[in-house]
This record gives C-alpha cells, structure tokens and sequence, in this order.
C-alpha cells in the first residue's frame, strides 16, 4: 500500500531507532531524564524561547497552552477551520474553560479587521477575549504557510490589547524549510508554540511546547493535571533529538513530492487540485461525479490510501516514507479510479 493518508504514519528510520536504542534515560517527572532534558533545552534554542517542555502529543501541547492562557469562561479567537477548534474534541471548553470565537474565512490568514472585530469589549458582564490562536501549516487548508507579515500585524493588534499569541505549529518546519525562514523568526514575539515531532519529522511519538520559563513551569504542571507525566521516555526523546539534527532540511522533498502529485492529479477532468504549499494536497470533488467515500474505496482497492477529511475533499499528504517514484505511481493509479482503465 502506498499510505497517503497523513505524515503521522512514518516509521522511525533504522538510524533512529540506533538512537533510541543509545539514549540515556532517568525519570523525568523528577526532571532526572538528561535526554529530555537535552530535547527541551534544542527546542527552546530553536525558537528563541526561554524553555520547552516534552509532551505525547501536539493536542496536548496546544490544549496546555489554552488552559493557562485562558481563563475559564473567556474566549479564544481562531479560524474556523483550525486543528483546535475541529480535530481535538472540544478540550478547550471541556478542560480550559474556554468559549471558542470562530472567524469564518477563505484566506489564509486571520483578516485583520475580522479579529479585531472579534474582541471582546472591556465589559464587566461579558467574556473577555484571553488569546489568539494561529495555525502554521494549515491542515485544513491544504498545509498552506501562515504569511510572515499577517503574524506581524496580529502581533501589534495582540500588544495593543495585551492578547497572547499562540501558535498550533504541528508543522511549522515545513512552513520554515519552504520560505527558507527560521522558526525563531517566524515565531518571533508570540507567547507559545506546539510543535509535532511525530508528523513530517518521522519522530514515533511526542510534540514539543515552547515559552517563557513562566509559562513552561505552569505548564508542566498542567501536563500532569491531563496525564501527561511520563517517566524513562528518554528512548522517545532520543527519536525527537534525531529528528532535529536530520530529519528538518529533507522536509524540502515531502513538498517537491506534493507538487509531482497535485500536477498529476491537476490532468484528470471535473477536479480542482490547488498548487501546494508544502506537502499536503487536496482535492475538490465537487464538479465530479464520484463522491469522496467512492473514490477512497476505489483508490484503496488499487492499493492507495487517503483521507476524506471534509464533504467532496480528499486529502493527500506526502512524507519520507513514500518515495517520488511512488507517488507518481499512486497518481496514475488515481487516474484510472476516475476511468474504466484497469488498475
């Protein structure tokens, strides 16, 4: 099977189980664990932030985020689309408190008027606006950059009115590698970052949170508030470590594989396929006669995996377990999904 479902499915690499297999590990709810310690202390550097704390999972570090910048009953400005908001089952009301306030929108960005309409005003009988939260890469919207400059303006806005700004940066490593800028840079000035170790990076397991030294002490106390207190995972920090000094600058080949398949996918008629940012692909099946469930049926029976992620748009995601000559092969198994060509 060529699994095109999500870059969450890689494998760790042989050199990255040695890793695992080398790593020194102690118990790291007493912050005895010195390759967590290490990871924590890389992350931190790479975004120029004070600390970093190692978590399971990037919903974790994002709903970890949203506790403690949030107060319970305040609001959240995100897009309607986000990871936050759709994909991690309703954690920040459930668990923060908090009350979502969604901006319907097609671009790419938070427009800036929007979000600043969406501030609560300084009213003692409404909820107040605690906290911005961006997403970059936009899953949903077909893993495009959050621009550098849209960041800039929503940071003045967030000063201004004394806001945070955090970051649901599962991916921001491909948005870095793509515009050639670093993390540090493109997360400049906001008040947290997630990042996932687990998805292009090829990591097994594990996200990373990033902050001032403030915010990470609160939020590992958080973390074991939701479970999250884990002992000799040193093995999978190891994996992370790995992922940092090797696996960043080959993401560049998961986005040149995406842009090989979407100019494939772009041939067959009655479909709206869109140029790639980085290494998600969607495709729009509206004018088509297939229906998503249809064509993931006929594309799995051909060997080939996707995901329906919304109504008439099926997703592809390339990683570092599929190959160039995969994915062409994966494209011209599609074509024939839309056809009465055999497989």
């Amino acid at each position: 099977m060529i699994d095109l479902r999500s870059d969450t499915v890689t494998k760790p690499t042989k050199k990255m189980r040695e890793e695992m297999l080398k790593s020194k590990v102690g118990d790291d709810v007493y912050g005895e664990d010195p390759t967590v310690n290490k990871l924590e202390e890389k992350a931190a550097e790479k975004f120029n932030k004070e600390d970093g704390l190692f978590v399971p999972s990037g919903t974790m570090g994002n709903q970890i985020a949203i506790r403690i910048h949030v107060n319970p009953g305040n609001e959240v400005i995100l897009d309607s689309k986000s990871h936050i908001l759709n994909f991690e089952m309703g954690t920040l009301s459930n668990f923060a408190g908090a009350v979502p306030r969604q901006i319907e929108t097609k671009k790419f960005y938070l427009p800036l008027k929007d979000t600043r309409k969406a501030i609560r005003p300084k009213e003692y009988y409404t909820s107040q606006t605690d906290l911005i939260a961006i997403e970059n890469t936009q899953n949903m919207k077909g893993g495009t950059i959050y621009p550098k400059e849209k960041i800039k303006e929503l940071l003045e806005l967030s000063k201004k009115r004394d806001i945070p700004i955090h970051i649901d940066g599962a991916r921001i490593f491909n948005s870095s590698v793509e515009t050639g800028m670093p993390v540090k840079e493109i997360a400049q000035d906001v008040d947290s970052v997630m990042f996932c170790l687990s998805k292009g990076l090829g990591a097994p397991i594990g996200s990373m949170l990033v902050g001032n030294e403030e915010f990470i002490e609160e939020a590992r106390i958080v973390r074991k508030q939701l479970g999250g207190g884990m002992r000799q995972v040193g093995i999978l920090a190891g994996a992370g470590l790995y992922a940092l000094d090797n696996h960043i600058e080959r993401l560049e080949e998961d986005h040149k594989k995406a842009k090989i398949l979407a100019k494939e996918l772009n041939k067959i008629e009655d479909i709206l396929v869109t140029e790639p940012d980085t290494n998600i692909v969607m495709m729009d099946l509206t004018c088509s006669k297939l229906l998503p469930e249809e064509l993931i049926g006929r594309m799995e029976d051909k060997g080939i995996l996707a995901g329906c992620i919304a109504p008439q748009k099926v997703r592809f995601v390339t990683h570092l377990d599929v190959g160039p000559e995969e994915v062409r092969r994966a494209a011209k198994k599609i074509k024939c999904c839309f056809s009465k060509e055999k497989p």
